[in-house]
């Protein structure tokens, strides 16, 4: 794909898509390493493709993305949603952990954030 993934262009190639996801056996692979700009609707198009595509027990992977694309699923946190399987296994998710502190008489309650351990998405 190339050029703006936005509301007009999202429902332009939305068909096409479909029909993609359609004639692939198991995966549809995007190549949005071309897209200027995506706003909430293009990425609306790919979340419903996404969904789409578990509901009939397929996947879709984005292969190579540009960084717009990469930076706006970095910002909601779905690259995992779209990331080739080989991926997920050799990148473990991690995540943050939260303590609470006592508070002195009078003081509000702060919440420390810091790194956890790393999971894998493949057990």
């Amino acid at each position: 794909m190339r050029g703006e993934l936005d509301l007009v262009s999202g429902e332009q190639i939305r068909g096409r898509l479909v029909d993609a996801l359609a004639a692939s056996s198991d995966r549809l692979e995007l190549d949005l390493s071309g897209v200027s700009f995506c706003d909430c609707a293009g990425l609306n198009v790919l979340l419903e493709l996404r969904h789409r595509a578990v509901s009939q027990g397929k996947t879709v992977t984005i292969q190579a993305a540009s960084p717009v694309v990469d930076r706006l699923l970095d910002l909601i946190g779905a690259q995992e949603l779209f990331a080739p399987e080989r991926s997920r296994c050799a990148e473990p998710a991690s995540f943050g952990a939260a303590s609470w502190s006592s508070p002195k008489p009078g003081a509000l309650p702060s919440v420390k954030v810091q790194r956890g351990r790393r999971l894998s998405a493949c057990g």
